[in-house]
């Protein structure tokens, strides 16, 4: 078996003339193949279940059988097991091909019943470089993925690069990726829009043929363990976070039908993401270079507030506009019904800001952005001393205990001063529960589960009132930006409305304050 270890980085359609004439690609003339590609699994698709693929390819007169068992993938860079050989077509001698007993077992059970699913057919211009202390094919890939189901025939686009690691540090793959995405110029003004990309053909053309829309993706389960240093801890919480992101770009990147917004969620989960990350900066900053910690928290600051305004939009219209609808009675449009004019104000002012969001997060400044943070992460190292103890000598259970405890006593003397805050004062403690939260998720397998539990469901709580509250003072700004005409008595009646709703919310934060002043610890 080999371990395949590549960068796949989707390519812009303007950007292919540009890529193609960089210096380290036009120096050399590519070898060019025609691929075409059979993925088969069984009709209840149960490699697919396993992360598995199986795939016949042809090139030329030659047919091989590949094998990819799962893998992990973030910031575009993928591991996984690979096993191919020559086959004759329809031809699954697994025994044959893979090392692995137990899986060869496996896929021989099952060989009978693969068919095909899926296919690919594309044009691979390949390159294989050397790259400091390593060696890297370049292959860029161009054709489509197409398949046929109950609903008809459906193709797909390809156009990526895969940087494939032969020999040497993988540092060198995401330096040449850099390296590339800056293109001929080599200036980041001039960069090329190579995105790093998360999903594989497979899995493309799997969602492909079962018809499936993207779904927004949560935040996964962190696990850490006792023996980290908090370094280490700090690389796992990152990558995982850049995987969250990255899972919920492409649905702000391809919302689907022309016209159509996709589900408010991507970009919800996208700017959670973010607040995650910048929390595990905040956490991890005493182990971490101090301009690594400032750049960064700088960087994904930078880019959740490019995406504010889309998720300000998607609430107002999806929570607030409905109530505030069927509430009219004394205004035109009673019963329910608004003034056009209005309403197509309001979803105008929606579909820009989620057009801001898809260019900040198809920008060539966060391709660029994405491959030097994955780069940055990785070379991370911890000081030169045990791993399991911290710069104080404490393991990192107790270094997460004092961690907390710090945090918890700020809360608690945030939360007192809770009724006299204007909204600007109600907004910085709901951001201090979250990140309060995503701290104690981030070291929750390193804690008291049931412990972490109960303290959790406390800050959750307090965090829904308070942010119900920051969404109706939104929501009461962006009806002020409303152009003054006819529609203008309404717009005032919609603001008193919504003042109302945020005196009976105001009524709760004394409750809320005697919560968190009791709120469980997530240690013993």
């Amino acid at each position: 078996m080999s371990q395949e270890t590549e960068l796949k980085l989707e390519v812009h359609p303007d950007d292919l003339s540009h890529l193609l004439a960089h210096p380290l690609l036009k120096a050399m003339v590519p070898r060019r193949e025609r691929l075409f590609n059979t993925y088969f699994d069984t009709s209840t698709l149960a490699l697919r279940a396993q992360r598995m693929a199986v795939r016949e390819r042809r090139v030329g007169r030659q047919t091989l059988l590949t094998v990819k068992t799962a893998g992990q993938s973030v910031g575009g860079l993928s591991q996984r097991g690979e096993w191919e050989a020559p086959t004759r077509p329809g031809v699954f001698d697994f025994a044959a091909l893979v090392s692995e007993p137990t899986l060869a077992m496996q896929l021989t059970s099952v060989a009978w019943q693969l068919v095909p699913v899926f296919r690919t057919d594309f044009t691979r211009r390949s390159w294989v470089l050397q790259h400091g202390a390593a060696r890297v094919e370049v292959a860029l890939d161009q054709g489509f993925i197409g398949t046929g189901n109950a609903q008809g025939n459906h193709r797909q686009p390809i156009l990526e690069l895969e940087l494939e690691l032969l020999e040497g540090p993988v540092d060198a793959l995401l330096d040449l990726a850099h390296t590339l995405a800056l293109g001929p110029r080599g200036q980041a003004a001039t960069a090329l829009r190579l995105l790093p990309a998360n999903r594989s053909k497979a899995e493309r053309g799997y969602a492909l043929f079962m018809g499936e829309r993207l779904q927004p993706v949560k935040a996964s389960a962190l696990q850490l363990h006792a023996g980290m240093h908090p370094v280490q801890a700090f690389r796992a919480a990152a990558l995982s976070c850049l995987a969250h992101l990255q899972a919920n770009e492409a649905g702000v990147l391809h919302p689907g039908p022309e016209g159509a917004l996709p589900d408010p969620e991507f970009v919800h989960q996208a700017r959670v993401a973010l607040r995650r990350l910048r929390t595990g900066l905040r956490i991890f900053r005493t182990h971490l270079p101090a301009r690594f910690a400032a750049h960064w928290a700088a960087e994904w600051k930078a880019l959740a507030n490019q995406l504010g305004d889309a998720r300000n939009w998607d609430v107002f219209v999806t929570e607030w506009l409905p109530e505030l609808m069927a509430g009219d009675q004394n205004v035109p449009g009673a019963g329910g019904e608004s003034p056009p004019a209005l309403l197509d104000w309001v979803q105008a002012q929606r579909r820009t800001a989620w057009q801001r969001a898809a260019t900040a997060l198809g920008s060539r400044e966060h391709a660029l952005r994405l491959l030097a943070f994955t780069r940055a992460v990785l070379c991370l190292q911890p000081a030169d001393r045990s791993a399991a103890e911290t710069a104080d000598g404490r393991g990192l259970a107790d270094w997460a205990q004092a961690s907390l405890r710090e945090r918890h006593a700020a809360l608690r003397l945030q939360a007192r001063a809770a009724r006299r805050m204007g909204p600007e004062g109600r907004h910085a403690l709901r951001i201090s529960l979250k990140k309060l939260r995503y701290a104690q998720e981030f070291l929750a397998s390193v804690l008291q589960p049931k412990r972490v539990a109960r303290s959790t469901a406390v800050l959750a709580d307090a965090q829904a009132l308070l942010g119900q509250l920051n969404d109706l003072t939104t929501a009461h700004a962006l009806l002020a930006s409303v152009p003054p005409g006819p529609t203008s008595a309404q717009v005032v009646g919609w603001q008193q409305a919504l003042q109302a709703r945020l005196a009976a919310g105001l009524a709760g934060l004394s409750a809320m304050e005697r919560s968190l002043e009791k709120a469980p610890t997530p240690w013993g």
